[in-house]
């Protein structure tokens, strides 16, 4: 098979799944040779993800703890003051980070709490870290809004197929997610854009997104590829495991279509052994969230991923960086803002 190293956008479904039946030796060197000929073989991009406002989410997504359909005793939080994002970012960044995603559980930001994360991305921004946030459906207004503040990513998945999307979220349509990637791309803002493997979908459900994936244009930046953490109370806690051969052939897959995007190894590392975590970044990943959390969901510890890669010779993709008197008084700056700033409260209350 003749197979591109740069973006094409015409895949057919065809293609795709002749990609999942190579044999899986020839499919990890087809991705490999991919991903030699656009990225540094031996580096990986590391984000922290942290959750600013967590449950009562009103969507019925069948995997998520955060659903407010769902019994699964998550404590909910209102959204988090801005000091104390500022610090986890610092946190953050102190642990290898360049870049840092903020997540919230609703269906859309209200005109309430918009401001906050406006601020947030601006902190986020002077400590010299990429932003990433996850709002839900965003309007024109707010697109713009983010792009103006500097916003770098914004996440919205499309978590699967179009024909079995409806098998696992009712609340949301899959075009209202194409619609706000649409608004974001328009604004100038990069996307990270992927989905979850291990809902109960069959290959062909695969096939289809990562071809959803593959037709936009430009590709998303960055393609989180995830791997379903079953949680206790939602509907999915019980749905069987997917073989892990098959999570990296969907790794290496991604890779091959989108050759230019980041392929993250995102939710469920925690799960893996560190033979199948390697089998990942050989097929094409390189991309991790780094830190003990991933919004409610339990990820690799910090010092774990340092010693994967030693083992491996993987070194954390550097970005420009700014000075340690920048970044206080940035922190610094924020702290006074927030408190002179008119839209203040405690998130607390």
């Amino acid at each position: 098979m003749n197979i591109a190293t740069q973006p094409r956008y015409d895949w057919t479904s065809q293609e795709v799944q002749a990609l999942f039946d190579m044999p899986f030796m020839d499919l990890l060197f087809h991705a490999q040779t991919i991903h030699r000929a656009n990225f540094a073989p031996n580096q990986v991009q590391v984000s922290t993800l942290l959750s600013i406002k967590t449950g009562a989410c009103p969507e019925d997504c069948k995997y998520c703890p955060q659903s407010g359909h769902y019994n699964t005793e998550l404590e909910k939080e209102k959204l988090m003051e801005v000091q104390k994002v500022l610090q986890e970012a610092q946190l953050a960044k102190e642990k290898g980070a360049t870049r840092f995603c903020m997540g919230a559980a609703w269906k859309h930001p209200s005109q309430k709490d918009f401001p906050y994360v406006l601020e947030m991305i601006k902190g986020v921004k002077q400590l010299g870290l990429e932003s990433c946030v996850t709002l839900g459906t965003l309007n024109d207004d707010q697109a713009k809004q983010l792009a103006e503040v500097g916003l770098d990513y914004y996440n919205h998945n499309l978590d699967t197929s179009p024909e079995f999307y409806d098998s696992i979220i009712t609340t949301r349509s899959y075009q209202e997610r194409l619609d706000t990637l649409s608004r974001v791309r328009d604004n100038g803002v990069k996307l990270c854009c992927g989905g979850i493997m291990g809902l109960g979908e069959e290959q062909k459900d695969r096939v289809g997104l990562l071809r959803q994936l593959s037709q936009m244009t430009p590709h998303p930046e960055s393609v989180p590829i995830n791997m379903l953490v079953k949680v206790e109370g939602t509907p999915l806690e019980n749905v069987d495991d997917l073989d892990e051969f098959e999570f990296i052939r969907t790794i290496a897959v991604a890779r091959i279509l989108m050759p230019t995007s980041h392929v993250r190894l995102s939710a469920g590392r925690q799960g893996m052994s560190e033979q199948t975590q390697a089998l990942c970044f050989m097929a094409g990943a390189n991309s991790i969230f780094y830190g003990e959390k991933l919004l409610t969901t339990g990820n690799p510890e910090a010092d774990k991923d340092r010693m994967l890669f030693n083992k491996l010779g993987i070194m954390p993709e550097q970005r420009h960086d700014v000075s340690d008197e920048a970044v206080e008084e940035a922190i610094a700056a924020q702290a006074q803002a927030q408190e002179e700033a008119k839209f203040f409260y405690d998130a607390t209350v």
